[in-house]
C-alpha cells in the first residue's frame, strides 16, 4: 500500500490537527505537512506549527475504510475518486523532505499569472511552478495537483528554466520585459 496514492481530505478549517488525531486514533495511514512560523502574540512571541494546505490533510485507505475516513469528526469531505483527484506518493514525499531539509515552504495563494518555470535543481527538480516575484532568488509557486493549494519556493534563478513565456497583458509590459 506504501505506493498507492494519497486521497486529499477537505477538513473544517483550522482543525486539521484534531482530524490527524482521529485518524491516527482510527489506526488511518495520514499525513498533514506543517510549517512553523513565528506568531507574535500581544505579550510575546510564540513559535507555532501551521498545515501547509490549510483545511486539508492526506490519507489512503482501502475502500472498506472509506466510511470510517468520512465519519471522522471535522472531515468535510473526500476530494474526488478516480486518481487524477489524488496525490501521488512523490510529490508528497517531496514536501515532506523539503520541510524536513529546512527548505521555507509556505501556504500562497493560487496564481494565474506569470512565467511557467520548471525546478533544475534540488528536491523539487522537475516540479513546474509559476514565477511570481523576481528579485535576487526568484520565488515560485508551485501548485500540488489535486488541490486548488500553492506553496511558494524561494529558488536561485540559475535553478529553474522557462516552460512557456508568459502571455503580455495590458498593464503587465515592464515585468513580462524580466521574464
Amino acid at each position: 500500500m506504501h505506493s498507492d496514492p494519497w486521497h486529499v481530505l477537505h477538513v473544517v478549517s483550522n482543525h486539521e490537527k484534531l482530524v490527524a488525531q482521529h485518524l491516527g486514533v482510527r489506526s488511518l495511514e495520514h499525513y498533514l505537512p506543517l510549517y512553523t512560523e513565528r506568531v507574535k502574540w500581544t505579550d510575546r512571541i510564540v513559535v507555532a506549527e501551521r498545515p501547509l494546505f490549510p483545511g486539508y490533510l492526506f490519507v489512503r485507505f482501502l475502500p472498506q475504510s472509506r466510511r470510517s475516513v468520512i465519519s471522522t469528526p471535522g472531515v468535510l469531505r473526500v476530494l474526488g475518486d478516480d486518481e487524477s483527484n489524488m496525490v501521488s506518493c512523490a510529490e508528497l514525499d517531496q514536501i515532506c523532505i523539503g520541510l524536513a531539509s529546512g527548505l521555507l515552504l509556505r501556504p500562497h495563494p493560487r496564481v494565474t499569472v506569470g512565467t511557467q518555470v520548471r525546478v533544475r535543481n534540488g528536491v523539487f527538480a522537475g516540479v513546474e511552478g509559476l514565477v511570481t516575484e523576481l528579485r535576487q532568488q526568484s520565488k515560485v509557486i508551485l501548485t500540488l495537483s489535486a488541490v486548488t493549494q500553492c506553496f511558494s519556493l524561494e529558488v536561485e534563478l540559475g535553478d529553474i528554466e522557462v516552460v512557456n513565456k508568459a502571455v503580455a497583458k495590458p498593464g503587465l509590459l515592464r515585468s513580462a520585459a524580466y521574464s
